[in-house]
């Protein structure tokens, strides 16, 4: 059994922060009928446990780095440190719609951005306890296990992972297209409803790939360097390094990655607009 190295402090820190989140959550999970939800926007719900399992994060992290800027999908921190060259990105509970029917899908993504670059991540399940975690230039590992990403060479032979644009429904027609496109190369397609968990699952082996349109920097981060470290390549739908702020993602093993990008080329002039302009979201 491969073990994990000494695990890098920033990592040991994000670790601690996950678990922490993932306390929050499972304890929220037994009373869902008491928790107070509020609408975000269209089929966008946030619930006193986003909120509170954010603030947990926020506190550890905040503890042991003062100076950190911090990115978070409810906003916590917002503003703060904003010259700082560490930037938390995180997402507390993806995959919130699962959660608040009972479906047991869901995670906490943290990662560390240092000058642009993400240098740690952790992905937690606290449904399966599941961790993963990545620091850059050490590999990926899934508790004890070092991940590696999928051998598969032929797309045919794969099964890939994706996620519905399901807020407006404006790129609905177009998303069934490539959906209907790449149910035609493969074995099958997979829509559990959690990007950050999804990535994980490439990095992990468990999918040969993975596309979707409309994510934000907090789907993303932790997820791209799980699936680097693991072997696997990671890039918006041209396979450019756009992905992390750009709401586009193709992630795959190597001999895949291309092959999903060809599949999907014919739609991309749809997204040729960055979603992140288009829907007005700014990162940071």
């Amino acid at each position: 059994m491969a073990q994990t190295p000494d695990m890098h402090p920033m990592l040991s820190t994000a670790v601690k922060a996950a678990r922490r989140a993932g306390s929050v959550i499972n304890r929220g999970a037994r009373d869902l009928d008491r928790l107070t939800i509020t609408a975000k926007g269209p089929k966008d719900f946030v619930s006193e446990v986003d909120r509170a399992a954010e603030a947990a994060i926020v506190d550890v992290l905040h503890a042991t780095y003062p100076d950190h800027a911090i990115l978070a999908e409810e906003g916590t921190a917002k503003g703060a440190n904003a010259d700082a060259e560490y930037l938390w990105i995180i997402d507390p509970l993806d995959g919130t719609t699962n959660f608040l029917h009972g479906f047991p899908q869901y995670c906490v993504s943290i990662a560390l951005q240092h000058k642009g670059q993400i240098t740690q991540g952790v992905i937690y399940d606290p449904v399966r306890n599941d961790l993963f975690t990545a620091t850059r230039g050490r590999g990926a590992f899934l508790n004890d296990h070092r991940m590696r990403v999928s051998r598969r060479q032929h797309l045919r032979d794969c099964l890939i992972g994706t996620g519905f644009p399901f807020r407006d429904g404006s790129d609905v027609d177009t998303y069934i297209r490539m959906m209907r496109a790449m149910m035609m190369e493969t074995v099958g397609l997979r829509r559990p409803g959690s990007a950050a968990l999804d990535l994980a699952y490439v990095a992990a082996g468990y999918y040969d790939g993975f596309w979707e349109i409309g994510l934000n920097a907090w789907d993303v981060a932790a997820g791209s360097l799980l699936i680097l470290e693991a072997g696997g390549l990671v890039g918006d739908l041209l396979g450019d390094n756009a992905y992390l702020y750009g709401g586009q993602v193709i992630a795959a093993n190597p001999k895949i990655f291309a092959q999903i990008i060809k599949v999907l080329a014919p739609y991309q002039r749809a997204f040729a607009v960055p979603w992140v302009e288009k829907n007005r979201i700014v990162a940071g």
